[in-house]
């Protein structure tokens, strides 16, 4: 008798589990398009653009238009951090022409990116580019500020050399982002981003991961100073707490 009120109770149980089960999935695929939506990189980034997230099983498919090919893999990285997200199907569509790869108008973008998500530099720095060369105006609050910014858009793959005509004005210009918590999602695919963007360094074989703030990086690196430079540079993007770099050397062969 008591073995058979077990059997009946475990199958009343395992009912009710797989009853559940599609809720349960329901619940994590609405909290995910949610997510992505309230992330940092959608609400600052591609807020002017349109995309649109669908969640099925942790599955996600991206699908809508964007106007910079940056924003693509931008979305998609955001998305691939969120909690629950099994793959990302990215089926956004660039619109509009875009610039050649290494043209002044390309070197621009990415010169305007990399400052935009460093917290050290300002994002409204104005730049301009002739023949490779770029030009940097504006405001710096000292003398050390003015010279990060050189030296963030120096390392920008494609640029020749970089001619910096900001003033030192001593008066910090509060940013946007300043006491926002920013979530993980759109820190790791920040730290990503600017990897790829600045020559000295490389996210092909870097894996980033970001947990309340902490930023860790695993990977191959070329040499040690490559390993300090990357430290530096995560440090100085916006929302990032403090960076365990676990990255190794790269043995020649």
């Amino acid at each position: 008798m008591k073995s058979k009120y077990s059997v009946t109770l475990l199958a009343i149980v395992a009912a009710m589990l797989v009853t559940s089960m599609p809720v349960l999935a329901s619940n994590m695929d609405d909290s995910i398009e949610s997510s992505a939506k309230q992330s940092h990189v959608f609400k600052t980034y591609l807020k002017s653009d349109d995309i649109k997230v669908e969640a099925e099983d942790g599955v996600v498919t991206l699908t809508g238009s964007v106007g910079e090919t940056s924003h693509k893999s931008l979305a998609q990285d955001t998305v691939a951090g969120l909690h629950g997200v099994k793959s990302v199907d990215n089926k956004l569509e660039v619109k509009g022409e875009q610039p050649t790869e290494y043209s002044d108008a390309w070197l621009i973008t990415k010169v305007k990116t990399t400052l935009l998500f460093h917290s050290n530099v300002s994002a409204m720095t104005e730049v301009s580019a002739k023949d490779g060369v770029v030009t940097l105006q504006g405001k710096a609050t000292s003398q050390a500020e003015k010279n990060l910014t050189t030296e963030y858009a120096k390392d920008i793959e494609g640029v020749k050399d970089v001619n910096n005509e900001m003033t030192v004005s001593g008066k910090a210009i509060k940013k946007a982002t300043l006491g926002e918590k920013i979530d993980d999602a759109s820190i790791t695919a920040e730290v990503k981003m600017l990897l790829l963007s600045h020559r000295s360094t490389s996210a092909v074989h870097t894996k980033v991961e970001t947990n309340n703030g902490v930023v860790t990086l695993s990977g191959k690196v070329k040499n040690a100073a490559e390993i300090d430079l990357v430290t530096k540079y995560v440090n100085d993007i916006d929302g990032v707490h403090s960076v365990k770099n676990k990255m190794t050397i790269e043995q020649s062969k």
